[in-house]
């Protein structure tokens, strides 16, 4: 909460009113670039480092940070990059062959099945490469490959439905004895 009025503040005191969420940390990486190149602006004008970690709301270490990319790489450092993470641990011709396998099926693979699970297909994997991987992790290579569409998990509809009324109603034993 106290959080959200520094923010309003902040927003109602400086010329640029480029943030609409009300909570740090929950800005996007344009919000993020946007706060970065505004803070550099204030930086190369002259403003201390700890007079632009108080403006933007960040710790005096993050301004550190900016002003030494600043001054190191320029401008370009502030930038937004793509965020690539964890290289793949298979190789452009194991993904070729992952895809190949997938093609010919899991009985080629060695199954007694026709279609393919993730946990089978990332045993195959497994088995043909040496390289581990999460059913879960297995249906994402499955989907990035065109293998297979992605499905929303189905909810599952009762075989039998129940409906609630006097249970002693239509029982022939219980109206013989009179207790209906």
């Amino acid at each position: 909460m106290f959080s959200a009025i520094l923010i309003t503040l902040w927003h109602s005191n400086n010329r640029a009113s480029y943030m609409d969420t009300a909570i740090p940390g929950t800005l996007t990486r344009d919000e993020m670039e946007s706060r970065r190149l505004l803070a550099a602006q204030d930086l190369q004008t002259g403003l201390s480092q700890s007079q632009v970690a108080r403006k933007f709301g960040v710790s005096r270490t993050t301004a550190s940070r900016w002003n030494r990319s600043l001054s190191g790489k320029g401008i370009d450092a502030l930038k937004k990059r793509r965020a690539p993470g964890r290289p793949s641990r298979l190789t452009t011709d194991q993904i070729h062959a992952v895809k190949e396998l997938y093609e010919a099926g899991p009985r080629v693979a060695g199954f007694d099945c026709e279609r393919w699970t993730t946990a089978k297909f990332a045993d195959a994997i497994f088995v043909k490469f040496a390289i581990k991987y999460d059913p879960d992790h297995a249906g994402r290579i499955m989907h990035k490959l065109g293998l297979r569409e992605r499905r929303k998990a189905r909810r599952a509809t009762p075989d039998v439905v129940f409906t609630f009324g006097n249970p002693n109603a239509d029982l022939p034993e219980v109206i013989k004895q009179g207790v209906a």
